[in-house]
């Protein structure tokens, strides 16, 4: 077990909340969002390939659920560095005893976690507050012609946000609800 990282298993396999130690004093605060050596045992593989920030300014705002189908299917780690957010990942694993179950962990600048997000998973968050910043990090590259996603608005999803849903995307808007044949993405 790593002293900078402690995981915390969720009940869908290979989703895990990561706690980072935060060394503190009196100047302000240091906190490791990544080390490979440390993060491998937790699910982690491979290198980072990519390295995202964004940024949301109103509290409300879903982003999501987004994923990419394999061959470029992603790990992901998830975090939150400004403002509170509830972030969720969808088991959209085909044969996956959790298949279309979610889970959603708060994500904030105050409580040092993060989301590992499994191949397989699609992902997203509301804003809690505004002027929310989140930092990702990929272990394969974005591939525009494996892009793919869930409305996050999809009842077949039972995902509950807290928050009334403002300023989805048109393309989160647009894509289609859950059909009853829908059975998920090879692993």
């Amino acid at each position: 077990m790593s002293a900078r990282f402690t995981a915390h298993v969720t009940p869908l396999e290979g989703l895990a909340v990561i706690s980072r130690k935060t060394l503190s004093d009196d100047r302000g605060f240091l906190s490791r969002l990544f080390c490979e050596e440390d993060i491998v045992p937790f699910g982690w593989q491979g290198h980072i390939a990519q390295l995202n920030e964004t940024g949301t300014r109103h509290k409300g705002t879903v982003r999501g659920m987004h994923f990419q189908h394999p061959p470029h299917a992603e790990i992901k780690l998830v975090t939150c560095t400004r403002g509170r957010v509830l972030d969720i990942a969808v088991d959209i694993r085909a044969q996956s005893p959790t298949f279309l179950q979610h889970f959603a962990v708060e994500l904030s600048e105050d409580n040092a976690c993060s989301l590992l997000i499994p191949e397989g998973f699609a992902h997203g968050f509301q804003a809690l507050t505004d002027d929310v910043r989140m930092i990702y990090a990929h272990s394969k590259p974005y591939a525009a012609a494996s892009e793919g996603g869930l409305n996050p608005q999809d009842p077949a999803l039972g995902i509950g946000w807290p928050l009334p849903v403002v300023n989805l995307s048109p393309r989160d808007q647009a894509h289609t609800l859950l059909s009853p044949d829908y059975r998920g993405i090879a692993a």
